[in-house]
């Protein structure tokens, strides 16, 4: 039968219409809420703030990151998950429990995932063999639980660049390639629903706007490093929460430098994500995330890190981000971030040692976002 001109323009658009509806967006961030809070559980460590049961967790916290999976050697590979001890973490819940804990926050909407690395945690996959050890005991740990997916935090030494390794889009930096490819290969193995987050150093992204790698002035071969490990996996990328504190000065895209512990340093730093920068002096171009792959990484109190950030100063940064609206004198050269994904601290525990401050304060605020 053949159509009117308006039957085939509807039929057209409706194409259309359905194209862009069906436009993907962060890999398994659909049921997450469009502002989310995403914390760390101290899940093998005390480290001075005290257990707490994932079951205690509030329904607040729409990422949990269990910190952490460490490798059994820097050079390995082969990550092992060893939950913490009654010795160190009093009324530490059995294994039954903790899964059966996981599942109820699964069943909330949540999304529990295992954080692999932090700061004592170096990971670096010097060898196709380590790359393998990687994948299939990180597998191994996701099976088990029944976790949700991945947090990269791979600090400190992990990542460095060979020398004559200037092409982010192009690494061939052993620990830079075999990282790529394992979170390749994981994404593959669980498909859509994977979510896939990263809590790099500013040091390690951020810094590359100034510099990459070593350079021609032969500096640390780690300034930019967990660049191409974006880039690569960009379009897998649930959300990037870089730690904006732990950090020495770092120079924004208005060429000026920026220093923790107030609104203006998460300002800048959000908006080197969004906008992209040029690389050092490669001549390359970062290309900036979408606004949903977005989040502000902070300390949940002063004793979690250094540069903590008052409450009213983390809601300035977040709406001039989101807003494009009190800003100071910075000016955003990305744009407004609307669809800004939110708040990551470090971490749940601390926040529970200081009565939950960090929580209170900004769940509310950021279910108040349009």
């Amino acid at each position: 039968m053949r159509r009117s001109r308006l039957s085939v323009f509807l039929a057209a658009l409706a194409v259309a219409l359905a194209g862009v509806v069906a436009a993907p967006g962060a890999a398994g961030a659909a049921s997450l809420p469009k502002h989310s809070l995403i914390g760390y559980l101290h899940a093998s460590f005390a480290n001075g703030s005290g257990y707490v049961k994932l079951a205690d967790v509030p329904a607040a916290w729409d990422i949990i990151d269990l910190a952490f999976g460490e490798p059994t050697s820097p050079t390995s590979g082969e990550i092992q998950f060893n939950r913490c001890p009654a010795s160190e973490c009093a009324g530490v819940e059995s294994d039954a429990d903790f899964i059966a804990a996981i599942r109820a926050k699964q069943a909330q909407g949540k999304k529990v995932l295992i954080s692999i690395g932090g700061a004592n945690g170096q990971v670096q996959l010097t060898t196709t063999a380590a790359r393998d050890a990687f994948v299939s005991s990180v597998s191994a740990i996701i099976d088990k639980y029944g976790l949700d997916g991945l947090d990269v935090d791979f600090e400190g030494h992990s990542l460095t660049l060979d020398a004559g390794d200037t092409d982010f889009q192009h690494p061939t930096t052993p620990v830079v390639v075999n990282l790529i490819s394992a979170l390749k290969s994981l994404k593959s193995r669980y498909g859509s629903d994977f979510v896939l987050t990263m809590a790099p150093e500013t040091f390690l992204v951020q810094t590359g706007y100034q510099f990459y790698g070593g350079g021609s002035n032969g500096g640390d071969t780690r300034r930019g490093a967990f660049l191409p490990v974006i880039d690569a996996l960009r379009d897998s990328l649930t959300v990037l929460h870089v730690q904006d504190y732990n950090s020495g000065p770092i120079m924004g895209l208005d060429n000026q430098y920026h220093t923790m512990g107030g609104a203006d340093f998460p300002i800048a730093m959000g908006d080197m994500l969004k906008a992209g920068f040029p690389v050092g002096d490669t001549g390359k171009t970062f290309a900036g995330l979408r606004d949903d792959q977005i989040a502000v990484g902070l300390p949940a109190a002063v004793s979690a890190g250094n540069g903590f950030i008052a409450p009213a100063d983390v809601q300035t940064a977040v709406t001039c981000l989101a807003k494009n609206s009190g800003c100071g004198g910075y000016t955003l050269r990305g744009g407004a971030q609307p669809a800004l994904r939110g708040l990551m601290t470090w971490s749940i525990n601390w926040d529970h040692y200081y009565g939950w401050a960090f929580q209170d304060a900004h769940r509310p605020f950021l279910d108040a976002l349009p």
